[in-house]
């Protein structure tokens, strides 16, 4: 079936193909809206969940510091030291990793669906400027 030029097209014609390219229109861009919302908080629980284990070894490098502390004043020998060791690895790698995470969450904000939004202004504009 050809499609009839839009001069042919009486005027209710014209407005229910209106209505329909709109009804298509923001069906579409709530889908886009829908997936980038998505993205954007998978980002932000994946960032999450590492500052959390950053933040676990954090815990566990205090933990063995205190146990450090402990064994060098009980019995003053080397094993504190391993322990000092232990603990001082754990801050680190656990600094590192919250740290990691931190940034992977901070780069998912704000979580407003950027794109999907400049796309609606940009079929507002161009709705405008055919109707001038």
């Amino acid at each position: 079936m050809s499609d009839p030029s839009v001069n042919d097209l009486s005027t209710v014609q014209l407005v229910e193909r209106l209505q329909s390219q709109t009804t298509t229109l923001v069906k579409t861009e709530l889908q886009h809206a829908v997936a980038e919302m998505k993205g954007k908080g998978t980002r932000i629980g994946v960032g999450a969940g590492i500052s959390g284990a950053g933040t676990l070894l954090v815990l566990f490098g205090l933990g063995t510091l205190v146990a450090a502390a402990v064994l060098g004043l009980a019995n003053a020998v080397p094993a504190w030291l391993a322990a000092v060791i232990v603990g001082v690895a754990l801050l680190v790698i656990g600094g590192a990793t919250a740290a990691i995470g931190a940034q992977r969450a901070k780069s998912a904000v704000p979580p407003a669906p950027e794109q999907t939004v400049e796309s609606v202004q940009r079929d507002v504009a161009t709705v405008k400027e055919h109707l001038k």
